[in-house]
């Protein structure tokens, strides 16, 4: 099995390292990952500059391919160009910090695996929920991820289908509740802005990343986690309302 392993956190983030021994055992891993940070890049792609790649030795975990890109621009060029042929499975992560609720939709670890099933290739997105008083254990979290990927595999992954798993914040003396498969939280966050003026007296705006949830359902992503779950959500790219789409087609649409 070739295993395509990306990031949004750049080539030499922690979790992507960490992730990477776990993933050895499973098949060959070829890295290819952006260069710097991306993180809440989303689905964004370059079009209008060149993609510079570069080969580097990160620590001594392993040789990757370095794409002055974002994180679907990697898994394309990685999936038409620098990988030995098609990959068998692509994992994107770990991402520092939780992506659940509406981050999916802003999160470029989880863009980078939507984007493998676009292409025809089942992919998970993994990423670790951060906390204040309990410092990342990336050595631990891949461990705990690569159980959820063996789970995945097992329930059936097929190309083009894409799961988001999410590694609870854990204290050394804390466990995980287990594994829950739940839906994607749809409720708005509330994000904070401070507001400061330039020397010419002109407002600017600095989002704080502070964002606050008032509430969410028992059964979503972000009630799942709290709970010290790891979560699973497959997901999909099909936009489409479906329902409204077919209330729609029953009435006359008329051009006057």
């Amino acid at each position: 099995m070739l295993i395509l392993l990306t990031n949004d956190d750049g080539i030499s983030a922690p979790g992507l390292v960490g992730l990477y021994p776990e993933l050895t055992s499973l098949g060959e891993v070829q890295v290819v990952a952006p260069d710097s940070v991306q993180s809440a890049t989303s689905h964004g792609i370059t079009l209008h500059a060149p993609l510079l790649t570069n080969r580097v030795k990160v620590q001594d975990a392993f040789t990757g391919t370095a794409v002055d890109g974002r994180p679907a621009d990697c898994v394309k060029l990685a999936v038409s160009h620098i990988l030995p042929r098609r990959p068998n499975l692509v994992i994107s992560g770990m991402n520092s910090g939780a992506n659940v609720g509406i981050n999916v939709i802003y999160s470029g670890t989880v863009a980078a695996a939507i984007e493998a099933a676009f292409l025809g290739l089942p992919s998970i997105a993994l990423s670790i929920h951060l906390r204040a008083n309990a410092p990342p254990d990336y050595a631990r979290s891949a461990k705990l991820a690569r159980q959820a990927i063996d789970q995945i595999l097992a329930a059936g992954l097929s190309a083009g289908q894409v799961a988001t798993v999410n590694i609870p914040s854990l204290r050394a003396d804390e466990s995980p509740a287990g594994f829950r498969v739940v839906r994607q939280c749809t409720r708005p966050w509330t994000d904070t802005y401070l507001r400061r003026q330039d020397p010419r007296g002109r407002d600017y705006f600095w989002n704080a990343s502070v964002f606050t949830l008032a509430t969410t359902d028992s059964d979503s992503d972000i009630a799942a986690l709290r709970d010290r779950y790891i979560t699973i959500t497959p997901l999909q790219f099909d936009l489409t309302d479906h329902a409204l789409l077919k209330k729609w087609n029953q009435r006359e649409w008329n051009l006057k």
